[in-house]
């Protein structure tokens, strides 16, 4: 969230005396609309060199972060997997390079991701994935669908904003090990799937309704017993649901990773980031739920934020929920999960981690993670 006419209107801001209101609301309509318009991933890294057994890259925080990652290059063309930080050198960093997916790595731009799997067929994931579609009120969605014989525990997985399916992989093996079949589905505005009415997020508060149609499928699949999990914003999005969706009722219990609780306390979070004063998102948020949502944000409907602040609507919460998040997240704040821990013990249990960068727990401690979802999710006989 950098683009240089934000960080110039944020200089401008900063002025004060030579900008009025008309600039300070011009500004907050840019940054909203730049939260809200889907868009591809930036390449952030560089490969140097490789081969058969290491990699390496350019320094950064994410190339020399511990724990295992995936690696695309050439937009989605070319898919690694990465391990162990071997030894940093200078300006260059050397990984263990642990597998190459598909596509064939070369030198230059490439982006370190949480997606350590892809798929399908997911060879490094050892998991049948069938390609399957469900209907959501917006047309078809692609999704995949993992089967466990003889069961009607079902999960719907959700990945976050501006992520790929491929996010919610790194699940599969511990709810194949729970004795639970898992959709990972798609959701409006994904790349290649059809859009939303205005072809913008609507951070979960339009996009429940996809989540809603998913679990209706599981459902015509004989399901008993749904669990819902959510990345990021797709963390907002599974809120949303159990929140509007009558079919909540099937939904037994929620694992959130580095959700968006608050999206109010994201947005000045980003604000603050490019430097900008906390009116501009309190504006922009207010534009998006205002009668100027569509001429100056391009919002097919407004957008209630307030519906999608679980600390002040924290009574309201019916189901058990896990919560995981790192403390040291740089996207979305560790702080709302927090508070909403400490709002409902009674229902929200909170695992906290460290060192992990935005929904990257997994990828730092994919034991501890595991096994954390594992004692939420299975029956007791399976502890």
């Amino acid at each position: 969230m950098q683009p240089r006419h934000i960080v110039r209107a944020a200089s401008m801001l900063g002025a004060g005396a030579l900008m009025g209101a008309g600039a300070v609301t011009s500004a907050a309509a840019v940054f909203a609309r730049k939260v809200l318009t889907p868009e591809p991933p930036a390449d952030k890294s560089v490969i140097r060199t490789f081969n058969d057994l290491t990699i390496t890259l350019d320094v950064n925080d994410e190339t020399v972060a511990p724990g295992r990652y995936g690696l695309f290059v050439g937009g989605y063309d070319t898919h690694a997997r990465i391990g162990d930080v071997l030894a940093v050198e200078g300006e260059e960093v050397t990984r263990e390079l642990l597998g190459v997916d598909f596509g064939e790595l070369d030198a230059g731009p490439a982006r370190v991701n949480g997606s350590y799997f892809v798929g399908p067929p997911a060879d490094s994931l050892g998991i049948d994935l069938h390609e399957v579609v469900y209907r959501s009120p917006v047309g078809e969605m692609p999704a995949w669908r993992m089967d466990v014989p003889d069961s009607t525990r079902w999960a719907v997985l959700v990945h976050g904003r501006g992520a790929l399916r491929s996010e919610c992989l790194r699940a599969l093996p511990t709810l194949q090990r729970c004795g639970i079949n898992a959709l990972i589905i798609s959701y409006r505005n994904d790349p290649g799937v059809p859009s939303g009415a205005d072809g913008l997020y609507n951070l979960g508060l339009t996009e429940w309704q996809d989540v809603e149609a998913a679990m209706r499928y599981v459902l015509d699949a004989g399901a008993a017993d749904i669990q819902l999990f959510g990345w990021s914003m797709g963390g907002a999005t599974v809120l949303q649901t159990v929140d509007r969706s009558p079919l909540a009722e099937h939904v037994s219990r929620i694992v959130l990773d580095a959700p968006v609780i608050n999206w109010r306390h994201v947005l000045a979070f980003h604000a603050g980031l490019n430097k900008m004063p906390g009116v501009v998102s309190r504006i922009g948020l207010d534009l998006m739920r205002g009668p100027l949502h569509r001429n100056l944000i391009g919002l097919a409907e407004p957008l209630d934020v307030t519906r999608a602040d679980w600390v002040t609507r924290a009574e309201e919460l019916t189901k058990p929920t896990l919560l995981i998040h790192s403390v040291d997240d740089d996207f979305v704040p560790f702080e709302p999960s927090q508070d909403l821990a400490d709002a409902r013990p009674d229902l929200v249990r909170l695992e906290t981690f460290e060192v992990a960068r935005h929904c990257r727990e997994w990828n730092v401690d994919s034991e501890r993670w595991e096994k954390v979802v594992r004692n939420f999710c299975a029956p007791a006989s399976a502890h």
